[in-house]
């Protein structure tokens, strides 16, 4: 869900900015899926810029608090959402963790990083949601060691109809700071994309795993 098009747009705007999101309807990526995409999104490149992820940080904060309260610890997803994860629970003055996929194979052998008290309430940063299966394990990861984890609050997301259904199955509530829809808008106003390949991107986000 979003909370403020204006926060949805201006946010399209800076990762089309830096790169962070790439849109090739022509020369589509390959994910690591194997899907064929026309767009390529990687948020850490927002660390190196200090301005952006000031700003991307500094309204996640703001709607953490205006959504779910103040909770007890900020969640980051490894390995994406650890520095913006760590940036916004810095900006909050709260204890910060983050979730590894899978547990280590030495030492402690920990899947939550940090110190997480039982019964805490958390609310997890995410930097990308495409299926959300990764960050649904990572909420299943903190409920585990006994967290309550209030909702998840990610840069952006596909918005693909997969994961909708899984967060909903999950009960887990999710915002974003932009969306796919808002993506394409400011592509649009901007003249950054033709109306051609905003055709072209509307269509694969309908069925991604066959397009191309």
């Amino acid at each position: 869900m979003i909370l403020d098009k204006e926060t949805a747009k201006k946010t399209a705007e800076l990762l089309l900015q830096i790169n962070a999101i790439k849109l090739q309807p022509q020369e589509p990526f390959t994910w690591a899926s194997g899907w064929k995409s026309p767009i390529y999104c990687d948020n850490r490149i927002t660390l190196s810029y200090p301005q952006i992820r000031n700003y991307i940080h500094q309204e996640m904060a703001k709607q953490v608090e205006l959504i779910y309260g103040k909770p007890d610890a900020i969640a980051g997803v490894a390995t994406g959402a650890i520095g913006i994860g760590m940036l916004v629970a810095d900006y909050l003055n709260l204890p910060f963790v983050y979730i590894r996929p899978e547990p280590k194979k030495h030492g402690r052998q920990n899947k939550i990083e940090g110190h997480l008290e039982s019964g805490s309430n958390v609310v997890v940063i995410e930097d990308l949601i495409s299926t959300g299966m990764s960050s649904l394990k990572a909420v299943t990861a903190l409920e585990e060691a006994g967290a309550n984890v209030k909702g998840m609050l990610a840069i952006f997301t596909y918005g693909f109809e997969k994961s909708v259904t899984a967060f909903a199955k999950a009960k887990t509530e999710l915002h974003t700071l932009s969306d796919y829809s808002h993506l394409l808008e400011q592509a649009a106003d901007t003249n950054y994309i033709t109306s051609k390949e905003i055709a072209t991107l509307e269509d694969w986000r309908k069925d991604p795993a066959n397009w191309g």
